[in-house]
C-alpha cells in the first residue's frame, strides 16, 4: 500500500481556491491559507471548531475574515515567531468579538516589541498563554500535551527544541498534523540552518501537504529537506508582486520537482486564498 492524500476536485468557491477529497458521511479537517498578502495566516476547522497557525500582518483585515466566516472562538491560536507579518493580525484582537480559549507562541528571542504587543493583547482577551517545544503537541481534543479524542487531528512540536537559543526565523514553531492517513507539515518561516536540525531529528519526516517555509524564500526549501518530506501538495503565502521576489523561482522549480506536477503547487498570489480538505481515510490507495 502507498500513502497519499487525495485531493481530487478543485473548483472556485467565494473567491477561494478549494481543493477537496472526503469520503462521504466522513469527518475531515480543512486547512485554509488565507490570503493576507505578504505574511501567513493558516485556518484549521474540524468538528465545528477553529484554530490558527500564525494570524497574518496587520491591516489586511484577518479578524474581518473569520468574522464573515461565522467564527466567533478559536480553540487556539500559535503564532510560529515575532515577526509581524505573522502575528500583526493577532494585535487586532482586542475588542472584535472572537474569543480565543488559548494562545501558544514559541521561544524566539527576538521581536520583543511585537512579543510584548502580543502578551498585553492576550491578557486583555483574558487568554492563557503557553510556550511551545518539541515533544508538545496541541489538539482539538484538548490543550498541550493532551491526548487527541479519537480520530482528532493532533500536531506535534517538531521544532525548535529546548536546549537551543534560537531567534527571527530559525526561531519558528514547526508542526506536523496528524489525521489518520493525512499529514500536514506547518514550518512558518523556517531557515535552511533549521530544515537541516530537523531532518537530524527527524530523519524520517514526511508529509502529504507542506507549508512551503519563508513565502518560498531562496535562504529555505532546500531540496535535500523538500525530497525527505517529500509532499504530494504544498501552498506558499506570499503578496502578488511583493519586493521580495517571493517565491524564488528556484524554489519553484524545486517544489514542481518534487511534487512532480505543477498543478500540485499553490500559491496565494497568484490563486488568493487557498482551501483543503484532509480525510483521516482516504490517504490510501491500494
Amino acid at each position: 500500500m502507498k500513502l497519499f492524500w487525495v485531493l481530487a476536485v478543485a473548483a472556485v468557491i467565494n473567491g477561494c481556491m478549494y481543493v477537496s477529497g472526503s469520503a462521504e458521511g466522513e469527518s475531515t479537517m480543512h486547512v485554509a491559507a488565507i490570503d493576507v498578502g505578504q505574511g501567513l495566516a493558516v485556518l484549521l476547522e474540524y468538528g465545528g471548531r477553529y484554530a490558527m497557525y500564525d494570524f497574518g500582518p496587520d491591516s489586511v483585515g484577518v479578524v474581518d475574515s473569520l468574522l464573515a466566516r461565522g467564527i466567533d472562538t478559536l480553540e487556539w491560536v500559535v503564532l510560529s515567531h515575532n515577526h509581524r507579518d505573522h502575528i500583526g493580525g493577532f494585535l487586532e484582537l482586542a475588542g472584535r468579538g472572537v474569543f480565543v480559549r488559548r494562545l501558544y507562541v514559541g521561544p524566539d528571542t527576538a521581536g520583543g516589541f511585537f512579543r510584548d504587543s502580543v502578551l498585553r493583547v492576550a491578557r486583555a482577551l483574558g487568554t492563557p498563554v503557553d510556550t511551545l517545544l518539541r515533544g508538545g503537541n496541541v489538539s482539538f481534543g484538548g490543550g498541550v500535551n493532551g491526548s487527541a479524542d479519537g480520530e482528532c487531528p493532533r500536531f506535534e512540536v517538531l521544532w525548535p527544541a529546548s536546549y537551543l537559543r534560537v531567534g527571527e526565523n530559525r526561531a519558528s514553531v514547526v508542526l506536523l498534523g496528524k489525521f489518520g492517513a493525512s499529514k500536514l507539515l506547518l514550518t512558518g518561516d523556517l531557515d535552511s540552518v533549521g530544515e537541516r536540525h530537523l531532518l537530524e531529528m527527524n530523519p524520517t519526516l514526511s508529509a502529504e501537504l507542506l507549508q512551503v517555509a519563508h513565502h518560498g524564500s531562496a535562504g529555505s526549501n532546500t531540496l535535500s529537506f523538500l525530497s525527505q518530506v517529500s509532499p504530494k501538495y504544498a501552498f506558499v503565502s506570499a503578496g502578488q508582486g511583493n519586493r521580495y521576489g517571493h517565491p524564488a523561482p528556484s524554489v519553484v522549480r524545486k517544489l514542481n520537482l518534487v511534487l512532480g506536477d505543477s498543478t500540485k503547487l499553490y500559491r496565494t498570489d497568484l490563486q488568493g486564498s487557498v482551501r483543503f480538505e484532509l480525510s483521516p481515510s482516504m490517504g490510501i490507495l491500494h
